[in-house]
């Protein structure tokens, strides 16, 4: 399976913000959409990602406000990125190595998407969920001996 499978049940809804935004503006953004990332993108290129565990690390930093922090001085500016090409075992493990929540998707320098360990979880899931219908279903249709004997006999 590829994050491309991943996408093509997900949609391409995307969420951006520039890094010069302030900070408060991207908390809101994410809390109205019910999303727990942006992808940060200054002049058509991707320059990082914020998520709430950046925003969260901030406002901790500025004592418990956010105050005029612009999204820059939060977000992560060297995401883990995949292609849509890539293996969902590979996003696993650069996803657990890195303790990444997101993960952008990148097909050369365009954004395609952002997948969440969520979705890599469910997507394994689903897989397994579904060769397991397979093989149960291989299993009950197994001949039995009665049936082994008379395909002998013809």
């Amino acid at each position: 399976m590829k994050v491309l499978d991943i996408l093509r049940v997900k949609g391409n809804t995307l969420y951006t913000v520039k890094s010069d935004e302030p900070l408060a503006k991207a908390a809101e953004i994410m809390a109205e959409k019910d999303i727990g990332s942006l992808v940060v993108m200054d002049h058509g290129d991707l320059v990082g990602m914020l998520t709430f565990r950046e925003v969260i690390l901030c406002i901790v930093k500025n004592g418990g406000e956010i105050g005029a922090t612009l999204v820059r001085t939060a977000m992560d500016d060297a995401p883990l990125t995949c292609t849509p090409e890539t293996e969902i075992d590979e996003v696993r493990r650069m996803m657990l190595g890195r303790h990444a929540r997101y993960m952008p998707v990148l097909n050369k320098k365009v954004l395609e998407g952002v997948i969440s360990f969520y979705d890599v979880a469910k997507a394994v899931v689903d897989g397994q969920n579904f060769e397991n219908r397979m093989l149960k279903a291989y299993i009950r249709d197994w001949p039995s001996e009665e049936d082994e004997t008379q395909d002998t006999k013809l």
